[in-house]
């Protein structure tokens, strides 16, 4: 590459990422999980600990998933670790287990999917694992109802080391978002390969942009990761910058962090997690209305849950039968026997979610 490319890059890279841009990656330093630090026994499902982080194991292995507070590396204090506690062996044909993490699509927007002056993109982050070998990332948005999407390798080269790595994925030029992936549906996800069965394998790595094909999807993997007891994969450190540089990690203080994740699911650190009450109107002592409000604009409406107690006393109310409530608040909850009528007001607790 040419010195003057080089500098060419450096500065269209400091233009489309200045500093008071946020990182795209939310909680890339995974210092929040407000669900608490530590799941055990997971073998299937959508598994979030850290927050906006989705751990998805297809049947290969047990799993342990947290947030590690000591993680040995200068300038972090978090990451998410994934931990085989019991492992799946030879994994199944259609089998794996994947980190997750969905881009919403207003931030993606920057990427300009689909037209002539599309943008590379540079993904960069630290791993650690007990293995070592070549690791696949994944990434993929939608088009016209299909999915689309290219591959990178890594090498992980020490195990139970620390690295750096950072992949630069090309310009989609060619294939347009939907108009929901360009708002508040998932714009980007990208797949850290923890290991594959050889449906996913079995093909040749796609290198531009291109419609799905499974065989083609993580070709070139040789992690596998979850093989043995105690296998494992930690990660922290994420960044997405526009262009072929990785730019230094943007650190963000705890509120600012806290805040952005609470647009996707929302717990409260309080006793019993409270979010806030209700009040019964005159003569309906099981219908509760009002406003509680979350900490911010949630990404879409949550699901809630939870269970409402009366005055803060689990009163005989047999758990909610129905609830209304939006991105920004919950307003009525309809409890499914009457409440005490001396006591009318109803102690909302709980979560809610809205996580991609």
């Amino acid at each position: 590459m040419s010195r003057a490319r080089t500098f060419a890059d450096l500065a269209t890279a400091s233009e489309d990422n200045n500093i008071s841009i946020p990182n795209m990656i939310i909680n890339g330093d995974c210092r929040i999980a407000q669900r608490g630090t530590s799941l055990a026994s997971i073998t299937t499902g959508n598994n979030f600990q850290v927050d906006r982080w989705l751990f998805q194991p297809s049947n290969h292995g047990t799993w342990t998933l947290s947030q590690n507070s000591s993680p040995g590396l200068a300038g972090f204090e978090t990451s998410v670790k994934a931990l085989c506690t019991s492992n799946g062996g030879t994994p199944g044909g259609a089998d794996f287990v994947q980190f997750l993490y969905n881009v919403e699509g207003y931030d993606t927007q920057r990427l300009k999917f689909g037209q002539s002056d599309a943008k590379r993109f540079t993904l960069s982050w630290y791993v650690k694992s007990n293995k070592t070998g070549t690791g696949i990332v994944e990434a993929q948005t939608t088009h016209s109802s299909a999915t689309v999407e290219t591959t990178k390798s890594y090498t992980i080269s020490q195990a139970n080391t620390w690295e750096f790595k950072s992949l630069t994925f090309p310009a989609n030029t060619d294939f347009e978002q939907v108009a929901a992936n360009k708002t508040t549906s998932s714009g980007l996800g990208f797949r850290w390969i923890v290991d594959s069965g050889t449906n996913q394998t079995s093909g040749t790595a796609p290198t531009t942009w291109a419609n799905q094909t499974t065989a083609n999807r993580w070709a070139g993997h040789t992690l596998n990761i979850g093989r043995a007891d105690d296998d494992y994969m930690e990660i922290t450190g994420v960044q997405l910058d526009i262009g072929d540089v990785a730019q230094p990690f943007k650190y963000e203080s705890y509120a600012d962090n806290l805040a952005r994740c609470q647009r996707y699911y929302y717990k409260p650190n309080t006793t019993s997690n409270i979010m806030g009450m209700l009040m019964a109107p005159d003569g309906n002592a099981n219908d509760f209305v009002g406003s509680v409000n979350f900490p911010v604009e949630m990404r879409a409406q949550p699901t809630y849950a939870g269970t409402p107690l009366e005055n803060g006393t689990d009163d005989g109310l047999g758990g909610q039968s129905s609830y209304d409530r939006n991105a920004v608040c919950i307003s009525f909850i309809r409890m499914t026997n009457d409440g005490n009528s001396a006591r009318r007001g109803l102690s909302v607790k709980g979560e809610v979610d809205a996580e991609l």
